[in-house]
């Protein structure tokens, strides 16, 4: 449902149009060596570019793939608008290399791994959840909690030194008692000890501002993250009562303040090799109603603020990103900056309304489109028709 109107005319969206789509985010896959990182890369991306090898740090570059958001909301669109190419939104995943402890001192790949972790948006850390004698242990032992706090350990103490240099930075500044950098050493004065106590910085609650004056010091913990817990395939159907799952996400709501997901590596990348039709008789088989890689990229989706709308036109349905908070003129200029600058209205619906109904026709008919102007914010599962003028 995606025209635009030029004056009088109705203007249908051509491909030239299209590269004006938000920037991809970033999410980083991070944890110790050997528990399940590139083989979790590998079935998000439904490829085999990272090397997932029983050895630590078969990782050294990282990897990085664009991922599809599944959405079957995409899908009901298209039956009620009868058309069947549907372009989903994307998102990009990076695989890094394993961290060890000391990493923050250079030990293992230390530096390498904390300055790729600068460079993501958001934190997917992995955390061995399973045992098996044959798949070794960077630390000799199960211990997912363990494994949590050494890798935060070193984020912390790397966050720790980025403030100490950003201190040495403004110290003239600050002797010369210029605002904004006594209003910026007041900040640190707060995060210091919040790190210094082993908590992450994402966890200290400092107001929007704050955060702002924070960001100079680009802190590792200050990331949004979530906890993948890797179990083995047949441990997926149980895995409520899996005990190091429950520690993990015990541990992860009391101290990181973060959601954790259930996820079985190996069997998301044996499932990324099959047909759809195949993947739905192996999980069925398995006892299991949805696999946990297409759980952990709408997860990560929704904690990168991401939101999706939607558009349609006779030859296709798209899926289009947004900030969440994003206003209709704002989503307008997703796809083309002159759908912002002339912004008129934007027609909407809510993809449940239009799905139920059944028809654009009888969904206008019952009164579910309505108008919006340009500071509506959208809302996650908009269907959006934009008027403008140039």
């Amino acid at each position: 449902m995606h025209r635009a109107r030029i004056r009088t005319k109705v203007f249908p969206v051509s491909a030239a149009f299209l590269c004006f789509n938000l920037a991809m985010l970033k999410a980083g896959i991070v944890g110790l060596p050997n528990v399940g990182k590139s083989t979790l890369f590998n079935a998000v991306t439904r490829s085999h570019k990272a090397s997932a090898e029983n050895y630590p740090f078969c990782t050294i570059e990282p990897n990085l793939g664009v991922v599809t958001v599944p959405d079957p909301r995409l899908v009901a669109v298209g039956e009620v608008a009868k058309i069947s190419t549907l372009v989903p939104t994307t998102m990009e995943f990076v695989d890094i290399a394993g961290l060890v402890k000391g990493a923050s001192r250079g030990e293992g790949l230390g530096n390498k791994f904390l300055s790729h972790i600068r460079e993501v948006d958001a934190i997917v850390q992995v955390v061995r959840s399973f045992e098996d004698p044959d798949i070794m242990h960077v630390a000799g032992s199960i211990d997912p909690v363990r494994d949590i706090e050494i890798v935060t350990t070193e984020l912390v103490l790397a966050d720790l030194e980025a403030i100490r240099r950003r201190r040495e930075k403004i110290s003239k500044e600050v002797k010369s008692a210029l605002k904004p950098a006594l209003a910026e050493s007041a900040v640190l004065d707060k995060l210091e000890p919040h790190l210094n106590a082993g908590k992450p910085a994402n966890t200290l609650a400092l107001a929007k501002e704050e955060w702002e004056m924070a960001r100079h010091c680009y802190l590792l913990t200050a990331k949004p993250t979530i906890l993948a817990a890797n179990v083995k395939e047949g441990d997926l159907a149980t895995a409520a009562t899996n005990p190091h799952v429950t520690r993990v996400r015990e541990y992860g709501r009391a101290h990181h303040a973060c959601d954790t997901v259930v996820i079985s590596a190996q069997l998301e990348s044996e499932l990324a090799d099959l047909s759809l039709e195949e993947g739905v008789a192996y999980l069925k088989e398995m006892g299991v109603q949805e696999t946990g890689a297409d759980a952990l990229i709408h997860a990560t989706y929704h904690l990168l603020g991401l939101r999706t709308f939607f558009t349609f036109n006779d030859k296709e349905v798209r899926a289009w990103t947004i900030h969440a908070g994003d206003t209709a003129a704002k989503a307008a200029g997703t796809i083309h900056t002159d759908f912002e600058r002339g912004f008129i209205k934007a027609e909407k619906v809510n993809w449940q309304e239009l799905a139920t109904a059944g028809s654009v026709g009888q969904a206008r008919e019952t009164g579910h489109y309505c108008h919006e102007g340009r500071d509506y914010v959208v809302q996650d599962g908009d269907v959006l028709l934009f008027k403008f003028n140039v």
